[in-house]
């Protein structure tokens, strides 16, 4: 690796699996210390070890205030600042119009949009010239989506919230940028579909007749398209949306 990265401390919420790990063990190669939250403990510690290099597991969900004060008190304490924000951490469950409950619509915009603007909101004094904060939305949030309304419309939102923040941020030096997957071989993607390796499958297939390039993206592309966003590569790149979605939200 080429340690583009070198001496940063950088911070990668929801990152025990899929996208998350996948660009934490990328900016851990680069030379980051890497820090990385996830809800389950057991599953935290295998991250980390996955990851190595000195990574550093918090135990938080992003959805409780308190878990976010506690883990950027950690970072404060133990680095005094932070470089590279990638606010990771979210998902959704699908529910159609006529089916859509207020525990559905909470628990996806607590952790789709709650969570992203505190997050960011708790790091900022942490944060200062050059730093760069990487939001995660997604191709939904620019399609229309049959049973994912609630998720699509929360990823609306965090694209949104970059444009604003971006002003809100003018002469910091601190840039937000937004990258938008397209379908992704994950495990939140193909659970979607439900335990059966079929319906998985079929899921997955789907997907991929959707794409212009033919088939379905890998977490580590994701990472790369990151990477660049958290370099001095991208330095006049600001309120941006990243799509990496094989060409899909493109057609």
């Amino acid at each position: 690796m080429t340690n583009r990265l070198a001496n940063k401390i950088a911070l990668v919420t929801g990152a025990t699996s899929g996208i998350g790990l996948a660009t934490a063990k990328l900016f851990a190669s680069e030379g980051a210390k890497v820090y990385i939250t996830g809800r389950r403990k057991d599953v935290l510690d295998k991250a980390v070890a996955e990851i190595g290099h000195g990574a550093v597991g918090v135990q938080a969900d992003s959805a409780r205030n308190e878990d976010l004060d506690n883990l950027f008190a950690k970072v404060k304490s133990e680095q005094g600042r932070l470089d590279v924000l990638f606010v990771n951490a979210g998902g959704g469950a699908m529910l159609p119009l006529g089916q859509i409950t207020e525990e559905h619509f909470d628990d996806t915009f607590d952790r789709n949009v709650k969570a992203v603007v505190f997050t960011v909101q708790k790091a900022l004094p942490l944060l200062g010239q050059g730093s760069s904060v990487i939001l995660t939305s997604s191709v939904t949030g620019i399609e229309g989506n049959a049973n994912f309304s609630i998720y699509s419309a929360s990823k609306a939102a965090v694209r949104n919230l970059a444009r604003s923040w971006i002003l809100d941020l003018k002469g910091t030096g601190i840039r937000v940028n937004v990258v938008s997957p397209g379908p992704i071989h994950t495990a939140g993607l193909v659970e979607l579909a439900g335990d059966d390796k079929v319906q998985q499958q079929g899921l997955l297939d789907y997907l991929a007749s959707t794409v212009p390039l033919g088939r379905v993206g890998e977490p580590e592309e994701i990472g790369k398209a990151v990477l660049f966003l958290a370099t001095e590569e991208s330095s006049f790149v600001n309120g941006a949306e990243l799509f990496v979605d094989g060409g899909k939200a493109q057609i």
